[in-house]
């Protein structure tokens, strides 16, 4: 059989499930079904086609017997099968996984296995679907050392390629090989895509898999994925064990300490490749690079040389051995493999429950019946029939919604449908909108509620004749019955007091205290006022913009302005009684742009004139929202207020505060305080401002404490934003400022909106997460929602849930747009319903996970002590992959670590959650920061909270210049940076550019125009212009990345060993943090701590 060939396919996975009416189920994974167009590029996860990987030489086969394929066809057509795999890859930035999975009855006992882990079963194959893959990690917890050879044992029956050695783990902590095998410094593992390096091969995807189970080596070489099909009984492998072909040089042999013990006979010991290739030299990371030298906590290249820095675990007999960082799970590798795979071929949305691309893949979506994963990602695509199942597995059942996210030029908006005076169609008793799930019955004259079952008559200028399948003839005519988001006009019932809304309006509130002033962000936000209003939000087709503005100035007073396009010079109108608030002014107040663009141009002239002299340091806050809410009631219509504000407001008026930061806090049962707000008017004022559609945008140029928790109430409640600019200087900020307020001013908003998310029988919405109000137990009142805002939605059973019938959900957005047109945005979703664990671990989405559990933790802290909500967070991801290894994984050792496929990144982003400043603080974090950063992160998307929590690393210097394309990221730590080069990282609030102390002077001449190292200015924020290949690359890399995220990332260049290179380090997340946070290797010995702990 040759081993390039695809597998056969195996009956019970990959064939179409008969489930919706004229929806194919996903087959494995989330490619169509048999009825699917045929696939070009490759299995889910599969290779891109044309990498095939040759058979290793000394590689004997079993003949295959005829039914299931056998292990080695699996392993080596490598995902060219049609079944697909999850979104994440299956090789790491280092050595490859070994993906080898096997489902085991649930009543086995766990672990029952002597120390030689059984890796996979003879064909004990259950009748369901798939077995889920999963990463194992192997422990040998009793040290390693890298010198001398040992010799592997050969697989056990069934296996893949790869010598399985168990060791016996001596306690709890974790053992210097694992997941891909360990790389000692300066070699490469196997690599993973063809990097620019001569005849590199990607380690491929099978289409049938068993549980992938790194076991430890005591070779301590690479190991192939052992990707393995049903295995036949009895089928072995002869042979000795054989490393990925094409990789720069395999790692010294390991030796193992007497006391570990080793499953099987001895073998040979595998090949030594010399690391002399042609082709760039691999980094372990694979990036380009000469070799390094070692380095502390890495094996060294030659046996026998020191190695340095081990790292105490808990008290155990033998020294433990620092694990390899490149043997554990890589998010880079798994963000690349996703990539790769899933990037050039359409998401299409036809298919129930099928996992959509990564966040971090760039991929097209066609709708065809469900929501595009930009509009809603779930944390499962496949949820568990029963509570007790769920209850069981601890994965949170949660959708992640973005109801008006942007969608890229090639995508179309959603349709508008206008039913006319009768308005949109819905079922009588639960209210659902008509959708593409509803059943017509009778002809065509009723039609039965997907999410109730009501059956409902049909009207009969709705009516329309079904085909033979049942389906309506026009359904393709018609978005409501063929796509998953479409928006309907509403009528006016629909519409507050029954009348039709105004268009919204805008007033730009602005501090004028001394503060204010001196800084010259006064002058500078007048300046650009004047062009900006140009650029008001409008209709797609509108000539002008129906939003109307207004200005206030402010103290410990209010200015209120009258622009009557009539008038030849704006009035001024003062309101000192702030303790009884009212708006001055009707007519004139509100204005259109053009037509008092004169008096508008005059008054922004004069106000920085006015206050020019002010000794007026005390500054009012809340009077300030409470005039721009009366303007908005007066004038009948929604709106947003623009708030720039500089000070703890102190002045004597409502919603006064007093200074109350205080560090001491940190780490007590009072650290919670320092995110509530410190007085209940600012939560009584959100409420009214809800209740008249106002919502409230803030912009922060503090100096000093200003308690953002208390100031961001109202933002956060009436779906605004904060923006916060500390220590504003405008030659160092004008730029971030500016690029934020244009981009607020200009995005399109829908106003006085209610968001209401209905479920299919059986599950019901619980919890709300986000930046908006709720006033009872359904509604997500929002007084404004931009497209940069999610709402997260948690779900709980109500009822047992039908696999046949799966799960819908419906997302239904009520909402004023820019022009004042009501309109209701529908988006809906159809999840798989599953009764095994398996099927549910195979279809998760870690990204969303993570999303959902960050703004858990991060409402948590306002109730909750930080370590209580930091040991919460661990119990639950400890919980949630015991039970995969309880229920799901093939039985071996207690020590290894078994992570499902889909979940391998789930420690180390757990783990960069757990490290972040809200819930561990470093010194120089401000409570400020942390109050900040907790609102930011409530209403962020799945994308924003990814790469805010493991930032992108960029080296610069790596690819060729001539190169177009964004250079491939390298792992977020300290071990990966060389100081020959030059780095960029970025995480969607911060941008920072690396340069190491060994930097040739030629690049540093192209990029910073000095002529040395030394001579480069730490700290500074804006790269030279210059006319060079080098400089226009960087420069043009940095506004790419810009672009991609909602708020402008200010640069800052850190020097090596400069001051400036702690605050670098915080984002280098795999480290050990300076406040405490454990390293992505710690941490998963942690978490592999607390897994046994729950299963012994």
């Amino acid at each position: 059989m040759n081993v390039n060939q695809s597998a056969p396919p195996v009956p019970p996975f990959g064939q179409p499930q008969p489930v919706y009416p004229g929806y194919h189920q996903s087959s494995y994974g989330g490619q169509p079904g048999s009825t699917a167009p045929p696939n070009s590029y490759g299995a889910y996860n599969g290779p891109v086609p044309g990498y095939q990987q040759a058979p290793p030489p000394g590689m004997s086969r079993a003949p295959p017997s005829s039914g299931a394929p056998p292990a080695s066809t699996a392993q080596a057509s490598c995902g060219q099968g049609a079944y697909g795999q999850f979104g994440q890859g299956d090789v790491q930035n280092g050595p490859s996984s070994t993906v080898q999975m096997q489902r085991l009855p649930g009543s086995q006992p766990f672990g029952s296995a002597p120390l030689a882990p059984v890796v996979s079963q003879p064909t004990v194959l259950q009748p369901y679907g798939p077995p889920p893959t999963s990463a194992q990690v192997t422990a040998q917890l009793a040290g390693m050392q890298i010198s001398g050879a040992a010799t592997p044992a050969p697989p056990p029956s069934g296996l893949g390629y790869g010598p399985p050695t168990s060791l016996a783990s001596a306690s709890g902590s974790f053992p210097n090989s694992g997941l891909y095998g360990s790389y000692p410094q300066g070699q490469a593992p196997p690599l993973s895509q063809a990097q620019g390096h001569s005849g590199a091969q990607p380690p491929q995807r099978s289409a049938p898999q068993q549980a992938s189970s790194f076991t430890p080596q005591a070779s301590g070489g690479p190991r192939m994925p052992s990707m393995t099909g049903p295995p036949l009984s009895g089928q072995s492998f002869g042979g000795p064990p054989v490393n990925q072909p094409n990789h720069v040089s395999s790692p010294p042999p390991q030796t193992l300490h007497p006391g570990t013990q080793m499953a099987g006979p001895p073998g040979p010991p595998p090949p030594m490749h010399s690391s002399q290739q042609p082709g760039y030299q691999l980094q372990q990371n694979g990036s380009f690079g000469p070799p390094r030298g070692p380095q502390p906590n890495y094996g060294s290249p030659y046996p026998g040389a020191p190695t340095f820095g081990n790292q105490p675990g808990p008290p155990q007999p033998l020294p433990p051995k620092r694990l390899d960082p490149d043997a554990i799970p890589s998010p880079i590798q798994v963000i690349e493999d996703d990539r790769n795979n899933r990037g050039s071929e359409p998401f299409v949305t036809g298919v129930r429950g099928q996992v959509p691309p990564l966040v971090t893949t760039n991929f097209l979506v066609k709708d065809q019946g469900n929501a595009s994963p930009r509009y809603i990602r779930c944390t499962s695509y496949n949820i568990p029939c029963t509570s007790d199942m769920a209850k069981q597995a601890q994965v949170p059942l949660a959708a992640v919604i973005k109801p008006l996210a942007r969608l890229p030029p090639e995508e179309a908006s959603p349709y508008v449908v206008d039913h006319g005076e009768s308005g949109p169609l819905r079922c009588n008793r639960c209210k659902a909108y008509m959708c593409p799930f509803m059943q017509f019955i009778e002809g065509g004259r009723r039609f039965q509620c997907c999410f109730c079952s009501c059956i409902n008559d049909v009207p009969p200028q709705y009516f329309q004749h079904l085909d033979h399948t049942g389906k309506r003839v026009d359904a393709y005519d018609r978005p409501e019955l063929s796509l998953g988001s479409y928006e309907f006009l509403a009528t006016v019932d629909y519409c507050k007091n029954n009348k039709f809304p105004s268009p919204p309006a805008f007033i730009f509130m602005i501090d004028v205290s001394y503060n204010a002033i001196r800084s010259g962000l006064v002058r500078l936000l007048c300046e650009e006022l004047k062009s900006l209003l140009d650029f008001l939000p409008r209709e797609s087709g509108a000539e002008e913009s129906a939003i109307r503005v207004g200005f206030v100035t402010y103290n410990k007073v209010l200015h209120f302005y009258n622009v009557k396009s009539s008038l030849a010079q704006p009035q001024m109108m003062v309101v000192s009684d702030v303790a009884d608030m009212f708006v001055p002014l009707l007519d004139g107040f509100l204005v259109n742009v053009n037509e008092s663009r004169a008096v508008i141009t005059s008054l922004l002239d004069q106000i920085p004139e006015m206050f020019a002299d002010t000794r007026e340091t005390e500054t009012v806050f809340a009077p300030v929202i409470q005039a721009g809410m009366e303007a908005l009631k007066a004038a009948e219509c929604a709106g947003k207020l623009f708030l720039f504000h500089t000070s703890l407001p102190i002045a004597e008026a409502p919603g006064k505060l007093k200074n109350r930061d205080d560090r001491k806090l940190i780490n007590t049962d009072k650290e919670k305080t320092l995110f509530q707000p410190q007085t209940g008017a600012y939560q009584t004022l959100a409420k009214e401002c809800v209740a008249q559609g106002c919502c409230v945008d803030l912009f922060l140029f503090p100096n000093q404490y200003v308690d953002v928790a208390t100031l961001s109430v109202v933002p956060q409640l009436t779906g605004g934003s904060v923006y916060k600019y500390a220590c504003f200087q405008v030659e160092n900020d004008q730029e971030r400022f500016m690029s934020d307020l244009r981009r607020d001013v200009q995005k399109v908003v829908g106003f006085d909106a209610v968001m209401r998310v209905r479920t299919s029988t059986g599950i019901r919405a619980v919890d709300f997460f986000g930046a908006f109000y709720m006033s009872n137990t359904t509604d997500v009142e929002l007084a404004g929602l931009d497209g940069d805002k999610t709402v997260t939605v948690e779900f709980k059973h109500d009822d047992r849930l039908n696999e046949e019938s799966g799960a819908l959900l419906q997302c239904a957005l009520l909402y004023t747009s820019c022009a004042g047109q009501r309109r209701l945005r529908i988006h809906n979703l159809a999840l798989n319903c599953c009764t095994q664990l398996a099927d549910l671990y195979r279809n998760c989405e870690t990204d969303t996970l993570i999303n959902y559990m960050a703004k858990f933790a991060y409402r948590g802290v306002l109730n909750s002590p930080v370590k209580t909500v930091r040991d919460t967070l661990i119990t639950q991801c400890a919980q949630i992959l015991a039970c995969y290894r309880k229920n799901c994984a093939s039985p071996s050792s207690a020590g290894q670590l078994i992570l499902p496929e889909c979940m391998k990144l789930l420690p180390v982003y757990l783990n960069c959650v757990l490290k972040s400043d809200v819930l561990q603080p470093g010194a120089e974090v401000t409570t400020d920061d942390r109050a900040y950063v907790r609102q930011l992160v409530t209403s962020m998307d799945v994308a924003e909270t990814n790469v805010f929590f493991y930032p992108r690393l960029l080296p610069l210097t790596k690819s060729p210049i001539e190169s177009t394309t964004e250079p491939p990221a390298i792992r977020a730590s300290e071990e990966r940076l060389s100081n020959g080069d030059i780095y960029l990282l970025e995480n969607g609030l911060n941008l920072f550019i690396w340069v190491g102390a060994g930097v040739q002077q030629g690049v540093v001449q192209s990029l910073f125009s000095v002529s040395s190292f030394s001579q480069i200015t730490s700290g500074l924020s804006i790269l030279p212009v210059l006319d060079n290949p080098l400089s226009k690359k960087v420069r043009g890399l940095i506004d790419s990345l810009r672009a991609q995220r909602s708020r402008y990332m200010k640069l800052i260049v850190v020097k090596q060993e400069d001051k400036l290179e702690m605050l670098f380090k915080h984002f280098l997340v795999e480290d050990k943090s300076l406040s405490g946070g454990a390293s992505y290797v710690d941490f998963l010995c942690h978490m592999h701590k607390e897994i046994r702990q729950l299963l012994s």
